[in-house]
Parts: C-alpha cells; structure tokens; sequence
C-alpha cells in the first residue's frame, strides 16, 4: 500500500506550522479552530492538534499538545474525530495507533476550563439541559462520529486500534483508551493511569466508570473508582487493563510490530471480528454463536479473503489477503439423486 500522511488542521510535515502573521487588527487569532500565537518576528505559530499519519496500512494518531497534558481541548477533540472518520473510511488501512507527544502524559483528560463569556451558573444550566434536551446527533450531548453510540472523539472503530501508552492516562485520556482502544501497550518507565473525577465530586460525562467494570474485574475496578488513586504499569498489567509493559524506548516499536502483524490478516474478517465482539459479546452464549455463523457465512460466501484462506492453507503457501468482495453467484445447480445422497451424508458426519 503507498505510504501517504495528512496532518488534520492544517496539514503540515511537523508539529508546528508556521505562515506569516496577519496583524494586531486580526488579535493574532487562529485558523480553522488551531491555537495561535504571534512569535517577535511577526511570523504566526500554528500547533496542530494532533498529528496523523498514514503509512503503509497503519494510521498513526499523536495527541499533541504536550504543554497541557495533551487534554482533550476542543480542537483536539475535532481533528481525532475528523481522523478516526478518515482512518475508518479509508480501506486501505488496516489498523491505527494511538499515542500521546512527548514522555510525559499519554492524554491528562478534557479541558475543563470554562467557555469564555460563560459564568459558572450559565455552565450549569446549560449541562443541566444537556440531560433532558440533548442536541440531535449527540449521545449524551456529545456529537457522534464514527459510531453513533459513543461520543465523536472516542468512539468505537471497527479496525483494531493499539494504545502506545506514553504517559498518564487520567479522566479522558482513560476513557478513550477503555472505549476506543483494543490493545494496550504501556511504557514501563511512564505511563500512569487515573481515574480523576470522583476526587472532583462527580462521576464524570464519559463512559469510563461503566467501561471500568465491563473490562476488568468486579474488585478492581472498584478499586479504581472508589478510591481513585493513581496507579503504575506493572499494576495495570496485573489487573488486565493493559497488554504488555515495555521499555519507554521500545514502546512505538512494540506497537508498530503489532500493527504490521494485524495487516498481514484478512481485513474484512479482522474487522468484523472486532464488531462481533464489541456488539453481540454480551449475548447468550447460544445466540452470539448464532451470529458468530452468520458472519462466518457471509465472509466465506461474499469476500475473496475467505477462500484465499482455506486455499493457502491447504497449499501450505502464505495468504495473500485483498480485503476485496465478490459479485454474488448463481445458484447452486439441481444435484442428482447419488450426488444429493453423498453429500446428505457428509452434511450429516460433520466432515467438511
């Protein structure tokens, strides 16, 4: 697949893009929703909000804005919804990577500085009516993105996203990683996880307390929310809420060795797999297994990939898998009543 990268608002090489300024009169102000400011030389200094990368089937996703924890702001939390979009409509690429800049916080969580022009009793009206009057295209006030159950800038992808967990994991940044990341790395020497809101007075906007205790055990996410201290790496690995721990240095290596492996699959099946499992995982076991076939079905019937598999398995050979579909077929022609018979009994011994 050809490497390609776009920087979301705007598009540049490098964290910072730098064009001439336009002048007191316009306050130095910033362009599409970016932080701005006006450096001695008159030059405009724009940050991106994040940084986004496409190379090679991965998509690598960088919260940056390093100076604030890399928090959740409003314009990073437009340009990760505008890149989750593009990496889920892009078929070209079979997996992402999400990390935060620098070595110190993975994601600090959302900003929670109030709007400008806004008093501390208008803010609470305006949550209060967020309950009862949500805005259309919003789940619990929040805008929908990719999935229309979960908020814009942390939903819920169906291609395998990796966490490379740099640093702290607090509020948000905890959330986005319990509901939009599938596999967890952790730097040994870094990352730090909280859940940092019950010590605010409240349980928080996002889904994190009901992800909390869906992921990990009864007693420990209770652990988690009732005392809400901080905890390291190795106790996050203990606990099931991250994969693996590894050396600060390894840790987008890790990742990326990860990810290439995930593209060497089938993408329709690696897909599907995962929005069976997030979908249909709380079912009965009996009817998830139902849907599990129907799946399976679809995917030898309708795609290239199915038969590519059991072909190169039989051959001994490496699969070359397309992610393409196929045309829908004729039907199966009428069967003699010797061939009917035959394979009534292979139907029947379960041998085929």
């Amino acid at each position: 697949m050809d490497a390609a990268r776009r920087d979301v608002h705007p598009s540049a090489a490098s964290p910072l893009r730098r064009r001439p300024g336009r002048g007191a009169s316009h306050g130095g102000g910033s362009r599409r929703g970016q932080p701005a400011a006006l450096a001695a030389d008159g030059v405009e200094e724009v940050r991106l909000a994040i940084d986004y990368e496409k190379r090679d089937g991965v998509a690598y996703i960088t919260l940056n804005n390093p100076a604030k924890a890399n928090i959740l702001d409003k314009p990073t939390s437009d340009a990760i919804s505008e890149a989750w979009i593009d990496m889920w409509e892009d078929r070209d690429i079979r997996c992402a990577i999400l990390t935060g800049k620098g070595d110190t916080h993975f994601c600090g969580g959302h900003n929670l500085a109030p709007r400008k022009g806004i008093t501390e009793e208008e803010r609470e009206l305006l949550r209060t009516q967020r309950i009862f009057w949500p805005l259309a295209g919003t789940v619990h006030g929040q805008k929908t993105g990719v999935d229309g159950r979960m908020g814009d800038h942390y939903p819920r992808v169906w291609k395998p996203v990796i966490a490379a967990v740099n640093g702290w994991a607090a509020g948000a940044g905890l959330y986005i990683l319990l509901a939009s990341t599938d596999i967890r790395i952790a730097s040994a020497e870094h990352a730090r996880f909280k859940f940092a809101l019950l010590t605010q007075g409240w349980l928080g906007h996002g889904p994190g307390a009901s992800l909390l205790a869906k992921q990990l055990r009864y007693i420990d996410a209770m652990k988690i929310l009732l005392t809400d201290e901080p905890f390291g790496a190795e106790e996050a690995l203990r606990i099931g809420l991250i994969n693996e721990v590894v050396p600060h240095a390894q840790l987008l290596e890790r990742a990326e060795k990860m990810a290439r492996h995930i593209c060497t699959l089938p993408p329709v099946a690696v897909r599907m797999m995962k929005e069976f499992v997030v979908r249909f995982g709380d079912l009965p076991t009996d009817q998830a297994w139902h849907v599990q076939n129907l799946i399976n079905s679809l995917l030898i019937q309708t795609t290239i990939d199915g038969e590519e598999g059991r072909q190169a398995f039989n051959a001994k050979r490496k699969p070359n898998f397309r992610g393409k579909l196929r045309k829908r077929g004729e039907a199966w022609p009428d069967l003699s009543e010797e061939d009917a018979k035959r394979l009534d009994e292979a139907y029947r011994s379960g041998e085929f």
